[in-house]
């Protein structure tokens, strides 16, 4: 027994000699345990790693792929939107911080033109937040008035953004697809997908505080008709529902069709936050500038917002948006404003889009709005067995289009929630914003498609 506490003591001596010696090296398996927990993410991102721009984006990052996938242009912007970008950076003044809210003469632009888009009165100071692009927007809205536990309608597909953005701020979101009405052809409508009104209804309860309304629709291309919008409208009022309205490629509508702002209908002002952009209606999506209007009782919770986090948006890029939409304004009653004149130039890149891809025998959705064409790839009967099991037809697609045939497109289920993923992962979106030579390189590889790869 003498002999056994000895040992220990000797043992015990020896380990505290060791821990003086070697501190770091004996703490470390400890320590870094310990910190792993103390580091660990927060409870509101847990989950939302995954981001399918940041994927694709590096997968389609070599210059020999032709890039249909993001809702990048790669047409020039109208040249005086960049000669005044170029004026404003010579103003000293203009190189400094700007009213936080949004730049002065901004806001008063956008005002005038809101004011005559929506045939009412818009404060620009109480009615208008300048924020960082349209996510920055969604960002405010969704921080500044959804609350824990409450729960958020999204129309699926949907801009991936929306989902966590709801979960972020503590909500739940719920889902509702657009379903396809079945029609005879080859092409088919972004019109044909419509929402079910009783399923509409069903989903909204005392918990709902808001729906994410998107139209023009990113990635189908509907255009909601009055009709449609007063559905929505309805059971906003009945339930006292919140409306956000995503409508930043409001401009891009094509011939037949009519962009009406749900802000617009009886009821509907004072419970809609209305989200644009200068991305999407000048071609300039590296400016990062989009903008909320509502009234004044709500537009007030999204500033809060963004007076701790962001605070302000670049002074000389506020300024050359808000000159050129004067430009713009002044001439909204002319076919040569930019409003119109952008939607002109697409159409004619739509439609080459979708003959090409009914030429080589696929079946494309053919939108109303907005600059993304989504198509069914099933015809194509590719082979895909070899690749990642877990991942859906589409994710497995578009990475094989662009390792084997050097074109990128986005697949269709990152838009949507996970009991609809399977409804449309035989989809995939490509964007026509594009360059005529980036269109022709495209057709060029479609019309190969059967052809053996060198």
């Amino acid at each position: 027994m003498f002999f056994a506490q000895q040992s220990l003591c000797c043992l015990g001596i020896r380990t505290q000699l060791l821990k003086t010696i070697y501190p770091v090296r004996f703490f470390r398996f400890s320590t870094s345990a310990t910190m792993a927990l103390k580091h660990k993410n927060a409870k509101r991102i847990e989950g939302l790693d995954v981001n399918v721009w940041v994927e694709f984006t590096k997968v389609a990052a070599d210059p020999s792929i032709v890039n249909l996938g993001q809702g990048l242009p790669d047409i020039s912007p109208p040249s005086y939107v960049k000669e005044e970008l170029a004026k404003a950076a010579t103003v000293d003044r203009l190189n400094q911080y700007t009213r936080g809210f949004g730049h002065p003469l901004l806001v008063k632009a956008l005002s005038q033109v809101y004011e005559k888009v929506c045939g009412r009165k818009i404060d620009p100071y109480t009615d208008i937040l300048v924020t960082v692009g349209g996510y920055g927007s969604l960002f405010s809205a969704i921080q500044g008035l959804i609350e824990e536990g409450d729960e958020v309608i999204i129309i699926e597909p949907f801009f991936d953004c929306y989902e966590p953005m709801v979960k972020m701020a503590g909500g739940k979101p719920v889902f509702i697809p657009l379903r396809y009405k079945t029609v005879v052809g080859n092409s088919t409508s972004s019109a044909d997908w419509v929402l079910d009104p009783i399923e509409l209804a069903s989903k909204f309860n005392s918990r709902t505080k808001a729906i994410i309304l998107n139209t023009p629709h990113n990635p189908i291309g509907k255009v909601f008709t009055k009709e449609e919008l007063q559905v929505i409208a309805d059971l906003c009022i009945k339930h006292d529902t919140l409306c956000l309205s995503d409508e930043v490629y409001e401009w891009l509508v094509y011939k037949g069709n009519k962009h009406i702002k749900i802000a617009t209908l009886p009821g509907m002002w004072e419970r809609t936050i209305t989200i644009g952009s200068a991305g999407k209606t000048y071609s300039v999506t590296g400016w990062k500038l989009g903008w909320s209007i509502g009234p004044q009782h709500l537009i007030k919770h999204l500033q809060v917002v963004q007076q701790n986090t962001l605070y302000t948006c670049p002074t000389p890029l506020q300024e050359a948006l808000a000159q050129a939409l004067w430009i713009d304004f002044k001439r909204m009653d002319d076919p040569d404003c930019y409003f119109y004149s952008l939607s002109q130039e697409l159409e004619g890149k739509r439609n080459r889009m979708a003959q090409l891809l009914q030429e080589v025998g696929l079946k494309p959705v053919i939108p109303d709005g907005g600059y993304f064409m989504i198509v069914d790839v099933s015809a194509l009967n590719v082979d895909l067995s070899d690749m990642e099991a877990n991942q859906h037809y589409d994710y497995k697609f578009v990475k094989w289009m662009i390792k084997s045939k050097k074109l990128s497109a986005i697949p269709l289920t990152a838009f949507c929630g996970p009991e609809t993923k399977k409804q449309f992962e035989k989809y995939i979106r490509f964007c026509f914003i594009k360059q005529d030579s980036t269109l022709a390189a495209a057709e060029v590889i479609l019309k190969n498609w059967n052809k053996p790869t060198s």
